[in-house]
C-alpha cells in the first residue's frame, strides 16, 4: 500500500513534539525538599559563571539577598549572616549569595556596587550571584528576603525556608533565635538527617522583573 505523505504542518508539529519530549526534566525542575537541586548557572560579580554543578561533593547554601531590606539589614547589622558565611566556609561549606532584584526595583546593584556592599559589610561568601531576570529565583520558589537554602553533597536539597524563628527586624532578637540554617548545617556536618527540612520564609518580597 503506498504511503500517504503527511502535511508540512503536521510534519512540524510531529518533530517539535519530540524535541520536547526528550529535554531533560531537570530543565523544568523546581526545587522541592529531600529532591534533587535544580540545576543553575550564574554569574559572579567578576563576571565569571558559576554553576551548581561546579561544588558537586560539597554542601552549598543558598542565600537570596536584597541590601535594602530591611530583614536582610537585621542580619547583616547585627553580623550574623556575616559570621554563618565565615563559620561555614571555613568548614568547606559553599555559600551564593544570590541577588535577584531587577533593574530598576530595590536591592538591584552594578558588580562594582556588590563588590564595593560586601567590602563595607565584611561579607564572606564564596560568590555573590546575580539572577536579575529572576529565572533561578522563580525555580528555587524564592519569595523573601532573606530565603534560605541548603544542599547537600550528593546534590540533594535539604532545608528550603527562614533564616531562623524571629520574624522581626530587631537586631536583639539574633542571638535569641532558632538559626535554622546553622542547625541544618550542623547536622549534615555530622551525618544526621536535617530534623526541620522547611519552614516559612519571612522578609521582603523578592523584587521580580515585571
Amino acid at each position: 500500500m503506498k504511503a500517504i505523505p503527511l502535511p508540512t504542518q503536521l510534519l512540524a508539529a510531529a518533530a517539535l513534539a519530540l524535541a520536547v519530549a526528550f529535554v531533560p526534566a531537570a530543565s523544568f525542575a523546581e526545587a522541592k525538599i529531600d529532591e534533587a537541586a535544580p540545576a543553575f548557572t550564574l554569574k559572579d560579580v567578576d563576571g565569571k559563571e558559576r554553576s551548581l554543578a561546579d561544588y558537586k561533593g560539597k554542601t552549598v547554601v543558598l542565600e537570596w539577598t536584597n541590601d535594602g531590606c530591611p530583614f536582610v539589614k537585621k542580619h547583616y547589622g547585627s553580623g550574623n549572616m556575616q559570621a554563618l558565611q565565615k563559620r561555614w566556609t571555613e568548614k568547606g561549606v559553599v555559600w551564593l549569595t544570590i541577588n535577584t532584584s531587577a533593574e530598576g526595583k530595590q536591592g538591584h546593584l552594578s558588580p562594582a556596587a556588590a563588590k564595593a556592599l560586601m567590602a563595607e559589610q565584611k561579607a564572606a561568601p564564596t560568590a555573590y550571584l546575580f539572577d536579575g531576570d529572576g529565572k533561578v529565583g522563580k525555580l528555587y520558589k524564592a519569595q523573601t528576603t532573606p530565603h534560605m537554602y541548603v544542599i547537600d553533597g550528593e546534590g540533594t536539597l535539604r532545608y528550603m525556608g527562614a533564616i531562623d524563628d524571629k520574624a522581626t527586624v530587631d537586631l536583639s532578637d539574633v542571638p535569641k533565635a532558632k538559626n535554622y540554617v546553622e542547625a541544618a548545617l550542623a547536622e549534615l556536618a555530622e551525618g544526621k538527617p536535617v530534623t526541620t527540612k522547611a519552614t516559612r520564609a519571612y522578609g521582603c518580597s523578592v523584587k521580580y522583573a515585571d
